[in-house]
């Protein structure tokens, strides 16, 4: 089974983050910039006087697909310590099964398709 893993954190968590999966060898992210909003509901902010509520905020968003459940629970809990700041906004992760993966390149597929190999 392959498992997806979502973690949305904290823009400034995105080095803390990437190097907490590095120590503990996960290879194969996925880094977007999104933006979103949560139980911090945004903040209030005035811009030429007048008060505006800055709703989304920005975050970094992993993708990450993983060959095990042992592999899901040790990536989960080096994200959730590496982005943890005990604040409102510190992020979700979630985790789905995957149906299917294919390499473009070699057209493997399943776990041979998500593992790093020197020439890639």
């Amino acid at each position: 089974m392959m498992i997806k893993i979502d973690a949305i954190v904290r823009e400034e968590k995105f080095e803390d983050v990437k190097e907490a999966l590095q120590k503990i060898g996960v290879n194969g992210i996925t880094v977007s910039q999104v933006m979103g909003c949560g139980a911090q509901r945004g903040y209030p902010e005035y811009v030429r006087g007048m008060k505006v509520d800055i709703r989304m905020q920005p975050k970094i968003k992993f993708e990450i697909v993983v060959s095990s459940e042992e592999w899901e629970e040790k990536t989960i809990r080096a994200i959730q310590e590496a982005a943890f700041t005990g604040e409102v906004g510190d992020g979700k992760i979630f985790s789905y099964e995957v149906r299917s993966v294919l390499k473009i390149r070699t057209k493997e597929t399943g776990y041979d398709a998500i593992q790093a190999a020197s020439t890639d």
